[in-house]
């Protein structure tokens, strides 16, 4: 497994965080990691991107690559065609992902928002950079009320197009998880049909990275670097 795509069931639940702390298990456990960001959207030239921000995470020894950038926070079709910028191809993705991987263990890359959203004119989505690659993904997903629903979507497209599916990570497990977030953990797996490979908690972004990355493994199963097991978890927060 060289290459993992990682993709939400939305925006703003945590992909960017989860790929960090994926980056620091596996830089932790003596692995070589690339994060490769194909469409960043909604930050100015010389703002630092959701790449950079694994970087400052999960460690200095991150390669962080971004093929376009756009600065409104939309969509990267509708973004690249309101700003007059190119769009990136799956096969752009895929190439470059491929040239990362022949010299770092690990290739996170890291989509926009869901799965299906659209990278260029065409309709094209993770989903086909992913089909190109022959990459598992992994799903990111919230803990709360509605999750269910769209974990279950983004795990029927991803069998939909027969790509395969890593498992998922919760990637803001509240202080204090409610009634609906805890039953989701058993629910999650359930209607999905997808692994729970960890959970993220609520605000660790904003951890001294330092902090971060002695934690990182603790959040996330062995299958992602880790030392995190969804039975422990469970019995921590009984439904």
């Amino acid at each position: 497994m060289s290459v993992v795509i990682i993709s939400g069931t939305g925006t703003e639940i945590g992909k960017t965080v989860v790929t960090s702390a994926i980056a620091a298990a596996a830089l932790a456990a003596g692995r070589s990691v690339a994060v490769l960001k194909p469409s960043q959207t909604g930050v100015a030239p010389h703002e630092p991107g959701d790449a950079a921000e694994a970087v400052r995470l999960a460690g200095p020894a991150v390669t962080a690559v971004e093929l376009v950038r756009y600065p409104e926070p939309l969509a990267p079709d509708t973004a690249a065609r309101r700003s007059g910028l190119p769009t990136v191809s799956p096969a752009e993705i895929a190439r470059a992902a491929e040239r990362l991987s022949a010299d770092h263990d690990l290739v996170l890359v890291e989509g926009a928002g869901g799965l299906l959203v659209r990278f260029d004119e065409s309709g094209h989505t993770l989903a086909d950079a992913a089909r190109l690659l022959g990459a598992p993904t992994l799903v990111v997903t919230q803990a709360g009320l509605g999750t269910l629903n769209s974990t279950e979507l983004t795990a029927e497209a991803l069998r939909a197009r027969r790509l395969t599916a890593l498992g998922m990570v919760i990637g803001s497990w509240p202080r204090q998880p409610d009634l609906a977030a805890r039953c989701n953990l058993a629910g999650l797996p359930a209607v999905s049909g997808l692994p729970l490979l960890g959970a993220v908690p609520q605000g660790a972004g904003g951890l001294d990275p330092e902090a971060f990355r002695r934690a990182s493994p603790g959040w996330l199963a062995p299958a992602l670097s880790g030392t995190w097991t969804p039975e422990s978890f469970l019995t921590a927060w009984p439904a």
